[in-house]
């Protein structure tokens, strides 16, 4: 299953079937995922609350169980940082969200992560 919402004053760039495609990819079809996309104070809260961090976040993921996830994207903060990491803000937006299904999975921040999300980022780019 795959919920997805934006409470952003933000357009997210892609279609709820580009990021369907993706999670398929990464998680599998029996994955249950929940993709919202949130202004940044709602981030910050999230952050605050869930990992007692203060700034607003770009991406946050939480594992509920092996089967299910949420991914929280804002996308205000998302489409400042594009241009430094010299992608378009659309790319940009589905490397996040490929960010946070990696984490998801299992993948924490290192080598093997970065290759994963390189390969998929020029299937999905």
């Amino acid at each position: 299953m795959f919920s997805y919402q934006n409470i952003s004053k933000q357009n997210p760039l892609s279609s709820k079937e580009d990021f369907v495609r993706i999670k398929e990819k990464i998680l599998g079809k029996k994955y249950d995922l929940s993709l919202v996309f949130v202004d940044p104070k709602t981030a910050k809260k999230l952050n605050k609350d869930y990992r007692k961090k203060t700034y607003v976040p770009n991406v946050l993921s939480f594992p509920v169980d092996k089967n299910t996830g949420e991914i929280f994207i804002c996308l205000e903060k998302s489409k400042a940082e594009a241009k430094d990491f010299e992608m378009t803000k659309t790319l940009y937006i589905k490397y996040l969200a490929i960010h946070g299904m990696l984490h998801l999975k299992g993948l924490d921040h290192g080598k093997k992560m970065e290759e994963e999300e390189e390969r998929l980022l020029k299937v999905f780019g």
